[in-house]
């Protein structure tokens, strides 16, 4: 079980996906917009390298709770 302090990583090598577990209210809108990716049922649950970085972006952009951020690597 994920603790609320709990914050990963998850990069492509472009972008590098954050995902802070105590914020998630769990509105399902990065399953529901980007399901190759985003698997709630999987460990890890964010596949990074099944989408382009451009959906992933657009996905992570719709995140209510702010709970999922992106950052550009160098």
């Amino acid at each position: 079980m994920e603790t609320e302090n709990t914050k990963k990583e998850y990069t492509n090598g472009e972008i590098t996906v954050v995902w802070e577990a105590g914020k998630c209210i769990h509105s399902g809108n990065c399953v529901r917009n980007n399901s190759a990716v985003f698997q709630p049922k999987e460990k890890p649950w964010i596949k990074i390298d099944a989408s382009s970085s451009e959906k992933i972006m657009e996905t992570v952009n719709k995140c209510p709770s702010g709970a999922l951020t992106f950052y550009r690597n160098k």
